[in-house]
This record gives C-alpha cells, structure tokens and sequence, in this order.
C-alpha cells in the first residue's frame, strides 16, 4: 500500500498557439495543494514463480489548484485562471490513477522480469530462486519466502529434502533482509558433489611438499619393500576424493563446512599403473565466513579441524600420528586456496537490474544466516525499462544465423 497525503505538485508548460493571424506564446506554472493518493498493489507470484503485480487499486484527487500565465496574453489567461484551473484540476485528477495503473503493471511489472528465477551458476549447478508462495503483506514488511535451492545441471530432478528450521526475521533496521537457511548451503554442497566438483578440484591441482612426500616414504618404507624393492625410486601421490556430501552448520558462533575424504597413498611407477600403499580416512572440518557484496553472495574457508585414521588397523592409525600436521598444512597451502578461488566469485542474490546491496551486516542464528542490507539505485526505472526494450527490439530484428 502507498499512501500519500496532502502533498503538492508543480507542472511547468510551455504554450504555443498560431491560428491564422492570432499568434499567442508562453508560459503557464501549474501548482497543485492537497493532493491525496491512495494505492494498494495486489502481489502474486507467476507461474515461473516470478514475484508480479497482479492488480491495482488507486483513488487520487487534487484539493486546489493555482497557476500564472506569462507571455503575450497572459493577462488575459490571468484574467480566466479560474475556470482554467479547474479545468487542469479535472483533467489531472482523471491521470493520476491511470499513470500510477501503468507504472505498476507495466513498468515495474517489465523490471521485475529481469530478476533471475533459475538460473545457471557455473558449469556444474544451476541455483532456484522461485516463489514458493505469494507474498504476505503485513504492516511493517513483506515477506517473501523463496526456494533457494542448488541442483545439478546433468540432473536437475535429484535434490536434496528440507529439513532446515524456518529463519526468524525480528530486525527492522534496513531495508531488506535475506535469510538463508542451513539448506541453502547444503543443497549447494550436494549439488557440486553429484557433479563432481570436489574431487575434480582435488585430483587435478594437487601438488605434494617435498617434506610430506619424505615423511610418507619413511612411513610405508616396510609396505614398499614387501610389495617391490624398486618402487623406493618413484614418486608417491595421495589421492582426495570425497566421499559424502559436505554437510553445513550455522550456529550463533559461526558457520562451519563438515568433509569426509577417501585418501589414498600411492606409488606412481612411470608408463605403469599407480600402486596403493594404503588407505586412510580423513575428516576436517573448514570454518565458514559468509560476504555480501553488491548482489552476491560469497563464502571464504579455513581449515579448522583435521583428523585421519587408517581404514585398515588401528595399529596403523597409530602410526598415521605423525601425519596430522603435515597433511594440515598441505591442504591448508595446496588445497584449500584453490577452493577459495573457485568459490570467492559467489552467487547471485535475485535482485533487478541497477539495485545492489549496500552497508551490509551478517547475523548467525541457530540453523540460519541473516544478511541485512540497504538497497542502493544505481540506474534508474525509466533507464532499465528502456535498455531492455532496446534489447528485445535488438533481438527480434537479429537475423538467423545458419
């Protein structure tokens, strides 16, 4: 609903009239007192799920109206301001709906398209920003509850089931507040596992420190002298591949990432097959610091927990002791870096062309994250209506290409 009382408008006009041999030229300065409008927009989601104007309700009337006339007969304009102005006034009072009417359904309505509903994040996961409901009115917000859910672009029908606790907005201090529940970054997380993400993150970049590469010869030196003698001389790899989805909590304390990665050592005998020496399992578990800025949402990782253990004795867990810090810091230097760079792009917060988030705060609740946030216009709706009509004219004049 918006309402605006007794208010005051200011209309500059230019006139120009030649009949025959009658020439008139000048101006008129308009102003209107007491203008009261009243509208109520009626909100909906579409059927893509797209937040629309459905309706609108308008009641408008100007109370009073003044103008001066200059130029070559403004005397005599002067003279009938009364009966003019009242006219103006009929006139005005009879636009005012109609003009807010267009402004709505058309206007907003054409800016409210350019909010991305599902769409592409990168190669591997789409995300789904559609309504779930139409929106609720109250008298101090609207409230929208949005999917906000990951999949994975091969399989878009796999996803994962909500759980999550329902976020609890109390806040009124800014305009906008995003809540983000612990399944938005868990079906985030099982979307790039089912793709495959991780473990092609892991494998492709892994580079192994001169020391860690040493202690894990020491290490297997008993398991390579009774499997071959000659493969003392080949380098060793490990092999990450995770094996769960990473799962998230939100706490008041922070956000964390849990991982559970499948670690194999190996011996890689050139032009031969690679040879395992062992297999252990690894947990950690990355601290996680959620930005926003301007419209997009990004995660930062530190390795806070680690821990491996053998798969096949507790024996050898024991001896596995003496890897922990080693292996810490190689994926505190190889890996985790490369995570971070792939992920510090983020991913877009559903919002029109020229709005962005501006003096953003973020709040850690148990289950869910608050990210409140004024709203900053860098381009105006006259301008952002207009650039994409050209885009559409563009579009349908391009010709087909073969």
């Amino acid at each position: 609903m918006f309402e605006v009382q007794n208010s005051s408008i200011t209309l500059n006009f230019q006139r120009r009239i030649l009949y025959w041999l009658f020439y008139d030229e000048g101006a008129i300065n308009a102003s209107a007192e007491g203008v009261n409008i009243f509208t109520v927009l009626h909100l909906i989601k579409d059927k893509d799920g797209r937040l629309k104007i459905s309706n609108v309700t308008c009641d408008a009337f100007i109370t009073k109206m003044r103008a001066r006339f200059s130029g070559t007969l403004g005397r005599v304009y002067d003279f009938i301001g009364t009966f003019l102005t009242t006219g103006m006034r009929f006139v005005l009072n009879k636009q005012i709906c109609p003009a807010l009417n267009h402004a709505a359904l058309v206007l907003i309505n054409q800016l409210l398209e350019t909010i991305p509903v599902r769409t592409e994040v990168d190669s591997y996961v789409g995300i789904d920003y559609s309504l779930l409901n139409d929106p609720v009115v109250t008298e101090t917000s609207l409230d929208m509850d949005f999917r906000g859910m990951f999949y994975d672009l091969k399989n878009e029908n796999e996803t994962l089931v909500n759980y999550a606790v329902n976020p609890v907005v109390r806040e009124y201090d800014r305009m906008i507040y995003l809540s983000l529940s612990e399944y938005f970054f868990d079906s985030g997380l099982f979307s790039y596992f089912k793709g495959g993400l991780q473990k092609q993150l892991l494998l492709d970049s892994f580079q192994m420190p001169k020391d860690l590469e040493m202690l894990l010869r020491t290490t297997y030196l008993g398991t390579i002298m009774m499997l071959n003698p000659a493969l003392m001389e080949h380098p060793l790899s490990l092999e990450l591949e995770v094996t769960s989805p990473p799962r998230s909590t939100i706490k008041t304390s922070g956000a964390s990432v849990a991982v559970n990665c499948n670690v194999k050592v190996l011996v890689l005998p050139p032009g031969k097959p690679a040879v395992q020496l062992s297999s252990m399992t690894m947990e950690g578990k990355f601290n996680a610091k959620v930005s926003m800025k301007g419209k997009r949402l990004a995660i930062h990782l530190d390795l806070r927990r680690f821990k491996i253990f053998s798969n096949q004795s507790a024996l050898e867990s024991l001896a596995l002791i003496p890897l922990q810090g080693p292996l810490k810091t190689m994926l505190q230097i190889s890996v985790v870096p490369l995570i971070n760079n792939y992920i510090k792009r983020g991913v877009q917060i559903p919002l029109p062309d020229g709005i962005d988030f501006i003096e953003e705060v973020v709040e850690y609740h148990n289950g869910y994250i608050i990210v409140g946030a004024n709203l900053h216009f860098r381009t105006g709706l006259r301008e952002i209506i207009e650039r994409k009509k050209a885009m559409l004219v563009n579009s349908l004049t391009k010709p087909p290409t073969c």
